[in-house]
């Protein structure tokens, strides 16, 4: 077994057909299809499901998908990580940040990291804080900052902040100055995200636990969500701030909720596979660097975990 018989089927797998990978890879349809072959051969099992619209990972095929990304992902770590030890940290760090965070510190977040290790090459994405999470237990992610509710046993975290939430809305509520309650939240349009949103979660909990029902109307997700609350249609609970750079200007001033919901700002990584030397850089800088943010009280509503 080499490794190219490995990369190239997990070329296959991510593209969903030899035709697509093949031309991603610069690679002929029938070599790359011998090379599968082999390694077919080569385990006893048939790893992929052909049909005339493209193929899919048997059970077997999705336990050396798994597997052999992690393993083609720590052969391109380890240059840097030989070149780590010796000198000036390298290597490839692949992370992420909730959408929710996102749109206000993505930029300087990447900034800092590149002025601390500047000889590390960073992929950053953005999405939903369950994505994220879905994407380290895949390994297309090294770590990400994401918002959680509950913590599980298969991620490594460092909590860094709690965030309170608010009530978001289009015009100001009438007879409410700064504060609203929980009871007055629930009768409200409400438009909130699916379960299971961690933000879903918190909110359906502290409601259940006041012995409230709230008001639901709508269930969508990240902008589609501010969307709705802008064009009046009804209210959400956010994270307040989170918005002001996406439709400046466009929303009433946020409303603290008493009894206070919180959610939790952690940054985690995979507790099966630890980071590289790269990795655990990247990670000091990010967690010093939001640590730092939120010690500005520039983000409404959070308060730093000590």
């Amino acid at each position: 077994m080499q490794f190219r018989h490995l990369r190239y089927f997990v070329k296959v797998v991510e593209a969903g057909s030899f035709s697509r990978a093949a031309a991603a890879i610069h690679v002929a349809q029938p070599a790359l299809s011998q090379q599968v072959g082999e390694l077919e051969e080569r385990l006893g099992f048939v790893l992929l499901d052909r049909s005339s619209r493209g193929v899919r990972p048997t059970a077997a095929g999705e336990i050396v998908f798994r597997e052999a990304s992690e393993i083609l992902r720590q052969l391109e770590q380890l240059p840097g990580i030989v070149r780590s030890s010796s000198g000036e940290v390298e290597g490839i760090v692949n992370f992420g940040i909730t959408i929710a965070l996102a749109g206000g510190i993505a930029g300087s977040a990447v900034a800092a990291c590149k002025k601390a290790l500047p000889k590390v090459t960073l992929k950053f994405s953005d999405g939903e804080s369950d994505e994220l999470q879905d994407r380290i237990e895949a390994q297309t992610l090294d770590m990400a900052l994401v918002f959680e509710d509950h913590f599980v046993p298969n991620f490594s975290r460092h909590p860094i902040f709690r965030q309170r939430l608010y009530l978001v809305a289009r015009e100001p509520l009438a007879g409410c100055r700064g504060v609203v309650s929980l009871e007055q939240v629930a009768k409200l349009p409400l438009v909130l995200p699916p379960l299971p949103r961690h933000r879903r979660v918190v909110i359906d909990r502290a409601f259940a636990e006041a012995g409230l029902t709230p008001n639901i109307i709508a269930e969508t997700a990240g902008l589609s969500e501010l969307s709705a609350v802008r064009s009046g249609v009804g209210y959400s609970i956010y994270n307040a701030g989170t918005f002001a750079n996406v439709y400046p200007g466009a929303f009433a001033e946020p409303l603290l909720i008493e009894p206070p919901i919180f959610l939790t700002c952690s940054l985690v990584s995979s507790s099966d596979f630890p980071l590289t030397h790269a990795g655990e850089a990247v990670k000091s800088v990010l967690i010093r660097f939001v640590e730092d943010e939120i010690a500005k009280n520039t983000r409404p509503g959070a308060e730093l975990i000590r």
